[in-house]
């Protein structure tokens, strides 16, 4: 629920806390970085960006995406990219960094966030980057036909991930927006049972001929909630390097693929947008 616009805004030398249409955000200041940031929604962490360094990721999930970025096409190479949540834009400002001439698209729907970011931690003005301030899926179906070589799904609302973003119908519109053999990737989060993250895979599966899943191997046991990085596409992936680089992660990450990631589905069905739900929303001990 978005707090009240009447909250005040507080600036110190410790953080910037304003209300947003999503919470209250608070932008807090890395020690161990001059000019580095991590933003907090009602106190979950949702995005950390080094101004000084924005190929610097810091996040778990985010270092994850990055290896996808860095894989899906050769070093260097401009990218048309769609991201769907912009947070801070950490992911944003990664590939302007990492591969210069990039045209990116970011859909964030919290108009306000979006101002906070701008205002206290500013984008390059030579990175082609454009946000649109609407819902995710209406963001997308602006995208022209075949336009993205990569479309990363990051969304979240009240920690959740909203219904109508987890279902085959939503991927119908991401496949679209994607150019011929151009790759997918999402932010999952779950726990014990996994049926959200399972029902993903499926619903993936239903519409991409390749997948692999990365993750923390306790996430993937059922032993604790967390993130997962979903990716598809319909040319293979390069696994074996994803593993590599997952593997020597400061928090290793597994990758799973093939059988292996069929195995782990269970007979998980394909989500539809009649029966979608959100995501399950973490247990309070997560954000501690």
């Amino acid at each position: 629920m978005a707090k009240s616009r009447n909250t005040r805004r507080e600036r110190d030398a410790d953080a910037v806390v304003e209300p947003v249409d999503g919470g209250l955000a608070q932008l807090v200041p890395d020690r161990d970085r001059a000019r580095a940031w991590t933003l907090l929604i009602d106190g979950a962490p949702q995005s950390h960006v080094d101004l000084d360094d924005p190929a610097h990721l810091s996040f778990e999930y985010q270092r994850r995406l990055g290896h996808v970025i860095d894989l899906v096409a050769p070093p260097g190479k401009p990218l048309h990219v769609v991201h769907l949540g912009g947070g801070a834009f950490t992911l944003a400002r990664y590939v302007a960094a990492t591969r210069p001439r990039s045209t990116q698209q970011v859909v964030e729907r919290d108009a306000a966030l979006v101002q906070l970011v701008r205002r206290e931690l500013p984008l390059d003005p030579g990175a082609r980057i454009r946000v649109r301030s609407v819902d995710a899926r209406q963001g997308l179906a602006k995208v022209p036909d075949g336009w993205a070589d990569l479309v990363l799904a990051d969304v979240f609302s009240g920690a959740r991930t909203p219904a109508h973003l987890t279902s085959t119908e939503f991927l119908d519109e991401v496949r679209r927006a994607l150019k011929p053999g151009g790759a997918y990737a999402a932010n999952l989060a779950d726990g014990p049972p996994l049926a959200h993250l399972r029902g993903q895979i499926a619903t993936a599966a239903a519409r991409f001929s390749e997948l692999a899943l990365v993750a923390d191997p306790t996430v993937l046991r059922g032993k604790r909630f967390g993130n997962a990085v979903l990716v598809a596409s319909d040319l293979p992936l390069p696994t074996a390097e994803l593993t590599r680089r997952a593997a020597s992660d400061p928090h290793p990450g597994r990758v799973e693929h093939g059988r292996a990631l069929t195995d782990f589905t269970g007979g998980a069905v394909p989500v539809v947008d009649a029966s979608a739900v959100a995501s399950p929303a973490p247990p309070p001990s997560v954000f501690r």
